[in-house]
């Protein structure tokens, strides 16, 4: 990641709050659409969805301009979910995905290539951060951890 990558991710978020567009909604319609099974999993959608998608994008965000919190961030956040099951690796990849694909929606003329990609760097570093730790709270705690899906 670079100063520029976070320089270009600011200013898309900066574009979507000007625009005063809030992209929960049309994220979590999107992730329940691809996951209709995990909606029970969630108490209030209303407040996991705010939580989801502050976090998801404020770690994105860290990982861009070097933060040292985004590591045990992520790290927490993965033992949390371990209450929910042997959550899928590919959900956590989907919900990265989708986070970035309504950004680029709303962000509007402010979405252009170098953006897209500076996001995309930044996702992909939030899944192998995610990959790593579920790695490593396996590793250990194996008796309390449920079994990792693929």
């Amino acid at each position: 990641m670079s100063a520029a990558d976070a320089a270009l991710m600011e200013a898309s978020l900066v574009a979507v709050a000007d625009a005063g567009i809030d992209i929960r909604l049309p994220l979590f319609e999107r992730f329940f659409a691809a996951y209709p099974a995990r909606r029970p999993s969630f108490i209030s959608v209303d407040a996991a969805s705010r939580r989801m998608t502050d976090e998801t994008l404020q770690m994105m965000f860290g990982l861009a301009g070097g933060e040292a919190w985004v590591w045990p961030l992520v790290a927490e956040l993965v033992f949390t979910h371990r209450s929910y099951g042997a959550l899928p690796i590919g959900e956590y990849d989907a919900f990265i995905d989708m986070t970035v694909a309504e950004l680029g929606v709303a962000a509007g003329d402010a979405w252009n290539a170098e953006t897209a990609a500076a996001w995309a760097r930044s996702a992909a570093a939030l899944k192998t951060m995610i990959r790593k730790a579920r790695a490593e709270w396996a590793e250990a705690m194996p008796a309390g951890a449920p079994q990792l899906a693929e």
